[in-house]
């Protein structure tokens, strides 16, 4: 296994640290019987783990040291729905950029279609105005992880001002190049749809023209995954070549996380420019359950409250920890599952940072439904998430966290 802690903090650490404290992702995995399997199988499940432990420091701020497991920044998986989050930032950043009187997050924003491959967005009724806006957007995005919802953001930002931007704020190790659930050729995907944003009265506050990009956004070495896929009912003995699809590695999708929660302990030009009350927004939905959202309303039976919370079980049903929030993004896809998040009990003054990703893909065939996921990734993010919580709870920490800033009205 291949196992990394980094120790900037390391006399704070050893100040606060008792003699019996346990090391993270080697003592106390006995009772872990999936984690410690995947664990000693990494190159199996291609598991990729960072978990950041949180100290205060006297004047409130965070100071993170990581642990990490077989943490690789050049080996390809597919993201899934995590890059959702950081288009999702940008989104408000490029808004505040326009600088133009009364647009907002809440502004309509009609997306309109010049080509056969593209489709418009003129209402949404899941708003309380049926109307599609940048702000309903995002909360579709952060409740239910809504795949038209981003390609709307996709389509307004392109691929150029997307993977500019994330290059500047160091995510060295990120592309975005595609819709999600969406058939079209990288070509396509190249292409931008008009849109328009219009006031109440009907007034045009801004207008942008179709657009595309001239440059090729592609991931090193030609990654394939699988040994064979579907297409439709047709078998193809090849595994599916992941040149012109998304990437987000696992440090720079932990890295969006924590610049959203703690944008201060990074330089500026490292963080989202974004102000105070979208930063709330965002927080606010990223722990948002969906069952206590009105507009978008998401009938319980089908959005339950773990439905995108893989560290308290994805799959369980039963009702949401009162004292528990977690600030979060998932993904699943391909065998691939994914979550990075920053976990909060509020009553035992709990907090830290962990994200993982593991493939469970055994028949390495891919869109054949037959991928593990009931059997070894849920029970993985379970134990993982279980696994780490115990650490922090047994864990003494020098200056207890402030955490009302993260309580929010749902």
């Amino acid at each position: 296994m291949k196992y990394l802690a980094q120790l900037a903090l390391l006399a704070l650490l050893l100040s606060s640290c008792s003699p019996k404290d346990k090391v993270p992702f080697e003592d106390g995995l006995e009772d872990y019987p999936t984690l410690k399997n995947v664990l000693e199988n990494v190159d199996k499940y291609q598991v990729q783990i960072i978990y950041t432990l949180i100290e205060r420091n006297e004047h409130g701020n965070a100071l993170m040291t990581d642990f990490t497991v077989n943490l690789d920044d050049t080996h390809y998986f597919y993201p899934a729905s995590t890059v959702k989050l950081p288009v999702a930032l940008l989104a408000l950043e490029w808004l505040e950029e326009q600088k133009i009187e009364g647009l907002t997050a809440e502004t309509t924003m009609l997306t309109d279609s010049v080509r056969p491959s593209q489709i418009p967005s003129l209402s949404d009724l899941s708003a309380r105005d049926s109307l599609p806006s940048i702000a309903q957007y995002i909360k579709k995005i952060l409740l239910v992880s809504d795949n038209d919802a981003y390609n709307r953001l996709y389509e307004l930002l392109g691929q150029d001002y997307i993977n500019q931007k994330l290059k500047e704020k160091g995510l060295e190790h990120t592309i975005i190049t595609h819709r999600l659930s969406y058939s079209t050729s990288p070509e396509e995907n190249r292409i931008f749809n008009p849109i328009r944003f219009m006031d109440s009265t009907g007034t045009v506050l801004l207008e942008i023209p179709e657009r595309s990009t001239e440059t090729i956004y592609s991931n090193v070495n030609n990654p394939v995954i699988g040994k064979s896929f579907y297409v439709g009912d047709s078998l193809v003995s090849d595994g599916m070549d992941f040149t012109f699809k998304n990437k987000l590695a696992l440090s720079d999708l932990h890295g969006v996380v924590e610049r959203i929660i703690f944008p201060m302990s990074f330089v500026e030009f490292d963080r989202f420019t974004i102000n105070e009350d979208h930063r709330n927004f965002v927080l606010k939905y990223m722990s948002m359950l969906p069952a206590e959202s009105d507009f978008p309303k998401y009938p319980k039976s089908e959005y339950w409250d773990k439905y995108s919370k893989f560290y308290l079980n994805g799959n369980d049903k039963s009702d949401f920890p009162a004292n528990i929030r977690i600030f979060n993004k998932t993904g699943q896809a391909y065998g691939h599952l994914i979550d990075a998040s920053y976990y909060v009990d509020f009553e035992k003054g709990i907090e830290f940072f962990v994200s993982a990703v593991i493939y469970v893909n055994a028949d390495e065939t891919l869109n054949d439904d037959q991928y593990e996921y009931g059997e070894i990734g849920f029970p993985f993010f379970e134990e993982l998430g279980n696994y780490l919580y115990q650490l922090e709870s047994e864990r003494k920490k020098m200056i207890p966290a402030d955490l009302k800033k993260f309580k929010f009205e749902y």
